[in-house]
């Protein structure tokens, strides 16, 4: 957690470089904070000294997401100048990277390879997959180290996500950032979405980007079961109030209503004829009444 005097060193004053459109709002860095984004690993690579802020006594590393932002905007710009932008592809084969690449290339209108990477992509022409992109966008050039290893035979471009102990190496533009995390990968996918939508001039700075930015977050499988096992339950339990009969009255009362009559029927003067004799009591009872007869 960090307070508000440790925050603008965070950020680092090397913003002020950037024109005052494309300045990050204080939302922008909140979200990064909130997601992240700049927790390193324990470990540092050499080429990652200049993105790294300062080590906790934990022996984290802490990224400068001043620096993050810097790279989010050019690596935008850069994604902008493609004129095809089918000719970009976002890859990511680390799971918790893959919906945001499909997510980014959704929204941008990019290609996306999520999943193994089949090694001669981009060098061998006689596979199906054979591909000649302008610029790739990777999550983890280690991960993904045979994408960027083949971009440098043939030429191309690389952004990457890259995180204190990444390797820079075939890396033509490293994002600071935290290339572990569902919520650190997925947000600057977004933020990165949003920029190149921006700079197209598709949506408006001073309007909020009707996206969200959870639809870039990784979901696991366990999660989305138990969700729609709840919204199963959910809708199951409406079906069967909007199934059960309504009354207007309760039963009770229609029952209480039905004792006066009872009492009525008691209360009726006993019959004559036969069921006016009284009832014979035992053998002796029965004595009686036949020696009181004419017989």
């Amino acid at each position: 957690v960090y307070n508000s005097v440790e925050i603008p060193f965070l950020v680092n004053m090397s913003l002020s470089n950037l024109p005052a459109v494309l300045q990050p709002k204080e939302e922008d860095i909140q979200m990064m904070l909130s997601a992240n984004v700049h927790s390193g690993t324990k470990n540092s690579d050499d080429s990652m000294k200049e993105y790294i802020w300062r080590r906790r006594q934990d022996g984290i590393y802490i990224l400068n997401i001043g620096k993050t932002w810097e790279k989010i905007v050019l690596a935008a710009r850069v994604i902008v100048s493609i004129e095809n932008p089918a000719d970009v592809i976002a890859i990511s084969a680390r799971p918790y990277g893959m919906r945001a690449v499909l997510k980014f290339a959704h929204y941008t209108g990019a290609n996306s390879i999520a999943g193994r990477f089949t090694p001669g992509t981009f060098t061998n022409q006689i596979t199906k997959q054979f591909k000649e992109p302008r610029l790739l966008v990777i999550t983890d050039p280690r991960t993904d180290s045979q994408a960027v290893k083949e971009s440098s035979y043939v030429n191309i471009p690389v952004i990457a996500l890259c995180d204190s102990d990444s390797p820079l190496q075939f890396v033509d533009i490293a994002i600071p950032a935290n290339n572990k995390g569902k919520l650190s990968i997925g947000l600057v996918y977004w933020m990165l979405a949003r920029e190149v939508l921006r700079l197209r001039g598709t949506i408006s700075r001073t309007a909020d980007w009707d996206v969200p930015v959870d639809l870039f977050f990784h979901r696991d499988v366990e999660e989305l079961k138990k969700a729609d096992e709840e919204q199963q339950a959910k809708i199951e339990e409406a079906a069967a109030a909007a199934a059960a009969p309504a009354y207007e009255e309760p039963v009770t009362e229609g029952i209480v209503a039905e004792a006066p009559a009872m009492e009525e029927f008691e209360a009726t003067p006993a019959a004559t004829g036969f069921n006016a004799a009284p009832a014979a009591a035992g053998w002796d009872g029965a004595a009686e009444a036949t020696a009181g007869s004419d017989w």
